[in-house]
């Protein structure tokens, strides 16, 4: 149905991005912080349903939006690169700033702590660039519907996002003493993410393949 190599690249490009310090991290390092794990975890389940969002639309259809329209498929390809460009810049960049230093959030119920979570990730431009512009890459239609092969690609980034993100929330307190005493750990993580990026950015400028 779909091939291997597409599901280890896709869980590697969600792995890329969940490890880059962006929207999603600093809002869950931030509330676990400050409200604790109930809270980071309530906020999660918000981020997971705006992940659920983002698959119901390309499994319904948005990959063949784009084997219909070959200049935007190219013009959002194009972009996709830029933007992990961008981040791996950023990642490289000497004295970037961490997600662990968190910012001061007023409590919040649980019902706004999930809105929160949901909008936040609904607004994250790394996410709308994966499923817009990096999800239609690994689908061959020589394998089978197209919606179900964006349906296992969409469940395989939402498996990686969801664990990475959960060992965040669940060590949040913990990974932001340690990474305060030892820096280091901080500069190897933003060298290896950004070098992560930066090649996948270089493997989707350069893929001329026709979308799904």
């Amino acid at each position: 149905m779909i091939s291997i190599e597409s599901l280890a690249a896709i869980a590697l490009v969600a792995l890329g991005l969940v490890l880059t310090p962006g929207p999603n991290m600093v809002y869950l390092v931030s509330r676990t912080i400050t409200q604790g794990r109930r809270a980071g975890l309530v906020s999660l389940l918000g981020v997971a349903t705006g992940f659920a969002v983002y698959l119901a639309a390309a499994t319904a259809g948005l990959a063949a939006v784009f084997s219909t329209v070959p200049a935007l498929h190219t013009a959002l390809r194009l972009a996709g690169a830029a933007y992990l460009l961008w981040l791996a810049c950023k990642a490289l960049r000497p004295g970037g700033t961490t997600p662990f230093a968190p910012a001061a959030l007023p409590a919040e119920r649980p019902a706004r702590l999930f809105a929160m979570g949901l909008v936040t990730n609904l607004l994250n431009p790394k996410i709308a660039v994966l499923y817009v512009s990096l999800l239609p890459q690994f689908i061959d239609p020589a394998l089978g519907a197209v919606a179900a092969q964006s349906l296992l690609l969409g469940l395989v980034q939402i498996s990686v996002a969801l664990t990475v993100n959960t060992a965040i929330v669940l060590t949040a307190g913990t990974l932001a003493a340690f990474l305060t005493r030892r820096p280091v750990w901080l500069r190897l993580q933003r060298h290896v993410m950004g070098g992560v990026l930066a090649g996948l950015a270089v493997h989707l400028a350069t893929d001329r393949a026709r979308p799904a």
